[in-house]
């Protein structure tokens, strides 16, 4: 029986639930093998890639800084990935690394979902890998509006994958939140005007604890999904990459739920 040999990288990365997530994953498909974590900086990302290349690895997951370089580094890129200049994650095909961005599906398949039905306008928080991800991801000629402490970063960004810039703690009335920020993940607060006059919240950080933006927007009575869901749904997609395996949001999270 082929055992996988997983990991996810980045810095941080203590935080991460990946490996829970994984290691249940494979208990689900009756496969064995191990998922860790690696803190990594650009060095350890580049010769953990080769070693993916040379067989010592079945995949592999990017996480933040190393987004962009994951790109750079794979022998191949997905449609998705190669817009994005973006990967999440890589896999090991006839002796090529070929990079992903299961962020993007992820973000297609929120987007697409009922709970955030009659889409009118989506703005981004953020202008990193996971941005990238998200604006390739928007449904046909929805507006997408991008914000960022960096002003020039959000520039770049809408002129890579389209939009239009957003000035940092401005609203977008109606709009669907795109939180792909680190706000939240030590419990601090996304500018207030934000979320009072938006439709929606997708919020990637994530912790024990639900984060303020995630409970600003129950107590506002606006539809959100969370860092654990975007997780989940992007983790089955990875999964599904390296092994050939489909498994379902429901079943997952059924199982995680377990003691």
């Amino acid at each position: 029986m082929n055992r996988y040999r997983l990991a996810v990288l980045g810095d941080p990365v203590a935080h991460s639930r990946s490996p829970e997530i994984h290691r249940a994953m494979l208990q689900l498909a009756g496969l064995e093998g191990e998922y860790l974590k690696i803190r990594a900086d650009v060095p350890m990302l580049e010769r953990t890639v080769e070693e993916l290349r040379n067989g010592s690895w079945h995949g592999l997951n990017v996480t933040m800084p190393l987004k962009a370089r994951a790109a750079s580094l794979a022998d191949d890129l997905s449609p998705r990935a190669e817009r994005a200049r973006s990967v999440n994650t890589l896999a090991r095909r006839d002796q090529r690394v070929y990079g992903e961005s299961t962020d993007s599906s992820a973000f297609h398949e929120l987007f697409a979902s009922e709970q955030f039905g009659g889409l009118t306008s989506l703005l981004v928080l953020g202008a990193g890998g996971s941005a990238a991800a998200a604006l390739t991801a928007v449904p046909g000629e929805l507006p997408v509006y991008v914000a960022a402490r960096r002003m020039g970063q959000a520039e770049e960004l809408v002129s890579l994958l389209g939009g239009s810039v957003a000035p940092w703690g401005a609203g977008v009335a109606g709009a669907l939140v795109v939180n792909t920020t680190p706000i939240g993940m030590s419990g601090e607060l996304l500018p207030e005007r934000v979320l009072e006059v938006a439709g929606g919240l997708i919020d990637l950080p994530y912790g024990a604890d639900p984060t303020p933006a995630v409970g600003h927007a129950e107590a506002l009575g606006i539809p959100w999904a969370d860092g654990h869901e975007f997780l989940l749904r992007q983790a089955i997609a990875s999964f599904r990459l390296w092994t050939g395996v489909d498994l379902t949001l429901a079943a997952l999270s059924e199982h995680l739920r377990k003691p």
